[in-house]
């Protein structure tokens, strides 16, 4: 076997290898992120709620979560260790502003899937 033969068996091989590792999977905003958000955010932050009401954070929808609050944005696409959100729902912040306020953390796996999410560059996906 030709040198050159040896590399055409093996690359297929290692890009296979790294696929599977689930490196590339990419993050859906629809299908992965909002079901937590639907489930662990929205019903303090909707229109008329309290957590709406205090910070202007509005969960229900994409826009809502890229707009922000009344201080600012809270996602920074493309880079998690610089957004808010995860800032706040990885308990690194006050702990009278950690989220969810005054429930238990996130899942381990529910904050790596949304980290994941804004470093793919928070798409509406």
């Amino acid at each position: 076997m030709s040198y050159r033969s040896a590399w055409q068996l093996v690359v297929p091989l290692l890009v296979a290898g790294v696929a599977s590792l689930g490196c590339t999977q990419q993050v859906s905003f629809e299908h992965d992120v909002r079901p937590v958000l639907r489930e662990k955010c929205v019903a303090c932050h909707k229109e008329g709620s309290d957590g709406y009401i205090k910070s202007g954070l509005n969960l229900e929808n994409y826009e809502g979560l890229m707009r922000g609050t009344k201080f600012g944005p809270i996602i920074k696409p493309g880079s998690s260790i610089d957004s808010t959100l995860v800032i706040l729902i990885e308990h690194k912040a006050h702990s009278s502003i950690n989220m969810p306020h005054g429930q238990d953390p996130l899942p381990a796996n529910q904050v790596k899937l949304i980290k994941r999410w804004v470093d793919q560059g928070a798409k509406n996906n």
